[in-house]
């Protein structure tokens, strides 16, 4: 048996082939049959009637019964179906086929006839704690939007559908959750920044668990994402100190722009003329000015210009 095969990160999800798949069986407009039930039942009910009252014929009683069986036989194999349901008719266990088609419709008599939505659904995942690819605890949970495709692969193929694309989505999200870190490295994809990314290879590998049952995914998002409470605080303050890291450094590098753009004016326009010791002691003085956290108090030099 061939298996579907989906590979996500070198990881190859392997599930069965289907060994039946959705088909249309034989069914008609049920008005028309409706109408034909009706009759009979009313010719069945006459017959009885006549073979009672008269001479207690037995050939009117029978056909009488007879008649009002095939009626019964009729009017049982109607079913009515509504937009978003199909209906699954098995005869003796034997899958037939699928009748989608909204309204009153009718199938050959002796079949059972299995509801199914085709509705869109949603599912959210309880909230998942697992390790990331860093071995950092983390909490993560998806919402996943899905609808039946093939009715029999669905009924068939797996004991209740519903519940098997529950499991498959969990299972989905711990894998991805376990396959890449929280925070961004220098390469590579992280849950937290990467998060398109991310829920596309999440649709891809939910898609490739849940095929086999008939099941098609329209969409999955993250719908949280966070450190477990043990490391949060801890990994909040690195999360800080980067941020304090990354703003002094863009700081820094305007400051020394500013300074080569006062020192290059000052040449320029031969305002005054600074040795390199004197130079160096301004380019100081404007870094701690340009760079310092508060403000810096003014010391006003009224000697001359080495004093």
């Amino acid at each position: 048996m061939v298996a579907k095969v989906d590979e996500v990160e070198n990881v190859a999800v392997e599930m069965p082939a289907a060994r039946v798949s959705e088909r249309r069986p034989f069914d008609v407009n049920g008005w028309p049959m409706l109408g034909l039930g009706l009759l009979m039942l009313a010719g069945g009910v006459v017959l009885l009637v006549q073979g009672v009252q008269g001479d207690g014929s037995g050939p009117l009683i029978v056909s009488g019964v007879i008649v009002l069986l095939l009626a019964l036989l009729v009017l049982g194999s109607l079913m009515a179906i509504a937009p978003g349901e199909a209906r699954v008719v098995q005869l003796l266990g034997r899958y037939l086929g699928t009748v989608r088609t909204d309204g009153l419709r009718w199938v050959i008599p002796f079949t059972q006839k299995r509801k199914v939505s085709t509705r869109i659904r949603n599912h959210e995942t309880d909230v998942a704690k697992v390790n990331d690819l860093d071995g950092n605890p983390i909490e993560m949970a998806a919402v996943v939007v899905w609808q039946v495709e093939d009715t029999a692969k669905a009924l068939f193929e797996v004991d209740d559908f519903v519940e098997f694309v529950a499991i498959q989505t969990e299972t989905a999200v711990r894998h991805i959750a376990g396959n890449y870190p929280y925070d961004s490295h220098e390469d590579g994809l992280s849950l937290r920044d990467n998060a398109d990314e991310i829920t596309g290879k999440l649709s891809a590998e939910i898609s490739a668990r849940v095929a086999s049952a008939g099941v098609k995914v329209i969409e999955s998002r993250i719908t949280r994402l966070s450190y477990a409470p043990e490391i949060a605080q801890a990994m909040l303050r690195r999360q800080q100190a980067g941020a304090v890291v990354a703003a002094r450094q863009r700081i820094v590098e305007g400051a020394v722009g500013m300074v080569e753009a006062a020192l290059h004016r000052l040449d320029a326009a031969d305002v005054v003329d600074l040795d390199d010791e004197r130079k160096a002691a301004m380019v100081s003085n404007l870094l701690v000015v340009l760079c310092g956290d508060r403000d810096v108090q003014p010391v006003v030099n009224a000697g001359s210009l080495y004093q």
